[in-house]
């Protein structure tokens, strides 16, 4: 056993944050803490540390293990370089190799018991920089470098002039370096981007020591962890397997425990009944009886009753109006920062209904391609044109259209003055902003509490087309969730960029992929994406001018010619099928009356009339018959037909 918290408590300003955790870390086991934002987990992490003390309990470790944590937030300073600062952390391998160095000059002139005792020196330090993965530390640090998005001349930047994500990649990098016997990470997806994400997730899983990682981000827990730690209202919870086997065995035990409780209260207010019967008769015999049962009834540990859920926000998005089938139509969006290159010929089309992911690196542009959209970054080339009716709603990450000065009750008024008070006050508290702690300012907030101001201004939006920045960083599981079935409720029409990829997964029906300055575009959710990804940047992303791996952009022109005629025959049998249903619908209607006319009784005696119903009946049932043969046919040929492209193509070609 590497780690044991035995019956650890701690509590804030009399409020309990952690009560009677008790768990272990065995060796080269993979462990999750999840929970609530303010649960505790931080908070765990640095009693574990010993950067905080517990009320009670203790911290038992492995006598003379390493321990390795990479806090949320970096605010160290150096003047190296990224790869100065990662290659020190090998400073006492490169320092052997430099002795190995000079013990080989050193031999070239020695003999006797001088090259004796410098042959002994030798092997021994041969030998410590052999365990110390001597020969291939370059490789690793170079490695990290790379894995973690610091490729290239990027590897060169100073630290000082690094922002506070691009340190926390560096700092993560370093104890990735050191390999601790305990790795213990904090939030350390928050800066990466997808890629790197997956490089982590790799590293992790391969790691030779143990790993315990505090982390919202649902996928990576699918794939790291072995057990699942849960602190809720204080209390821990152990559960073996992942992520999604925790989600499922916690809503087992949560429907155990409801089901428990209220099978206790029903015998409770049985047994009540019974003795209050047994009093009614006001007969020695009975009373005692009663006496006794209520002697039973009090010896009864009763259970305490299951709160439903974790306290967290909740909301609808509801557009105003419905908005035209064309939702937006860009056009050779092209885009520049100076010699920073992000893309260009960018063409693409979003229509009613559609939930459109942006994936790519970290500097692709997916913010600025959103902002250049909505009209808050000028673009270098290229239109961008909305459909009728289309209203749209922005959600910054950097929540910059937020006033740092305003009051979180006042940034709603503002924005909305014809809401009364209480209409404003009952909107926040659906965002958990109650009593005093609406007249915060703004600049005093959490990146979380702000996340969830934007998250009710875009809901008093109404808007019909939502375009949406990252919009779960920094929400905890439960409220990306939330989120989640919000945007699959919706009626209208989303186009977001994010990192999450179990959010993706969840509400993405089309995916876009920002990369080689070129967007990408998958008719498919993300399942379809990570199928079809390879493939498809083997035929688009050329990897040099000269070679010739990639199709021309006039056969891609066709690609897209192609794929724009099978929408439009599918379309067509579309259009055909649904006046095929209706025609059904109305023959069999008009069948129906044919056959209440014939039974009317003034008809009985009539024979021509009758006739000529019987003849009208009988065409209408046989142009029936030929309606369903022609729905049938049609109904086969949509099977085969493809809902879009069958291969993904490019856009954004000329």
């Amino acid at each position: 056993m590497l780690l044991e918290c035995s019956h650890i408590h701690k509590e804030f300003s009399g409020d309990v944050v952690i009560e009677d955790a008790t768990f272990h870390i065995n060796e080269q086991e993979r462990v999750a803490i999840v929970g609530a934002n303010g649960a505790g987990k931080t908070t765990l992490l640095r009693i574990i540390m010993g950067e905080l003390d517990a009320d009670s309990g203790e911290i038992l470790r492995k006598n003379r293990a390493s321990f390795g944590y990479l806090p949320q937030q970096q605010g160290y300073h150096s003047d190296n370089t990224i790869y100065e600062e990662l290659l020190a952390v090998k400073s006492d391998v490169i320092e052997m190799d430099r002795q190995i160095r000079e013990l080989e000059r050193a031999m070239t002139g020695a003999s006797g018991s001088e090259l004796e005792a410098l042959l002994a020196r030798y092997h021994k330090l041969q030998t410590a920089f052999e365990s110390g993965d001597g020969y291939s530390y370059k490789s690793r640090v170079l490695g990290v470098i790379n894995g973690l998005g610091f490729g290239g001349d990027a590897m060169h930047q100073c630290i000082n002039e690094l922002s506070g994500g691009q340190k926390t990649r560096v700092a993560l990098g370093k104890l990735l370096l050191t390999e601790p016997e305990l790795l213990i990470l904090d939030e350390p997806t928050n800066h990466l981007d997808v890629s790197s994400i997956r490089w982590l997730e790799t590293y992790l899983t391969s790691y030779r020591g143990s790993v315990l990682v505090v982390s919202h981000d649902r996928y990576f827990l699918d794939v790291v962890a072995g057990k699942v730690v849960e602190i809720e209202r204080g209390g821990v919870t152990v559960f073996t397997g992942n992520y999604s086997s925790y989600a499922e065995k916690k809503a087992v035990l949560r429907e155990s425990l409801i089901r428990r409780y209220y099978n206790q209260q029903q015998q409770i207010r049985h047994q009540e009944a019974v003795i209050e019967k047994l009093k009614s008769f006001n007969r020695e015999k009975s009373i005692r009886r009663a006496e006794s049962r209520e002697k039973m009834l009090d010896k009864i540990e009763r259970l305490e009753k299951p709160v439903e859920q974790e306290q967290s926000i909740h909301f609808t998005l509801t557009p105003s109006q419905t908005s035209g089938r064309d939702v937006l139509q860009v056009e050779n969006f092209s885009k520049s920062f100076g010699d920073n290159h992000l893309f260009s010929d960018v063409s693409f089309e979003i229509k009613r209904g559609e939930r459109v992911a942006v994936l790519g690196q970290n500097g692709t542009g997916k913010t600025t391609l959103l902002k250049m959209i909505i009209g808050m970054e000028p673009v270098d080339t290229g239109t961008a044109v909305t459909g009728a009716n289309v209203e749209i709603g922005y959600y910054d990450q950097e929540h910059n259209v937020l006033h740092e000065d305003k009051t979180i009750f006042d940034e709603v008024r503002d924005a909305y003055p014809d809401l009364d008070n209480t209409a404003i006050r009952n909107v926040l508290a659906a965002f958990l902003f109650t009593g005093e702690d609406v007249f915060k300012p703004i600049r005093l907030l959490s990146g979380g509490e702000k996340g969830r101001v934007s998250l009710a201004l875009l809901m008093l939006s109404r808007a019909n087309f939502l375009l949406l920045d990252e919009p779960t960083n920094h929400l905890d599981i439960a409220s990306r969730e939330i989120l989640e079935d919000a945007l699959n409720r919706y009626e209208g029409t989303v186009l977001y960029v994010s990192h999450d990829r179990y959010f993706v997964k969840r509400t993405a029906t089309r995916i876009f992929d920002l990369t080689g300055h070129r967007l990408l575009s998958y008719a498919g959710d993300y399942s379809y994406y990570l199928e079809k990804k390879d493939t498809v940047e083997n035929l688009y992303l050329a990897p040099d001018s000269e070679k010739n791996t990639v199709r021309t952009d006039s056969a891609a022109k066709q690609d897209w010619k192609a794929q724009k005629e099978i929408q439009a025959k599918r379309r067509r049998l579309e259009n055909k099928f649904s006046q095929i249903e209706k025609q059904i619908e109305t023959l069999e209607a008009d069948i129906a009356a044919l056959d209440e006319e014939l039974i009317r009784p003034e008809y009985s005696t009539d024979a021509a009339r009758l006739t000529e119903l019987s003849v009208a009946r009988e065409e209408k049932e046989t142009a029936l018959n030929e309606a369903m043969e022609q729905w049938e046919t049609l109904a086969e040929q949509l099977e085969g037909q493809p809902e879009s492209q069958t291969e993904s193509q490019p856009v954004g070609q000329n």
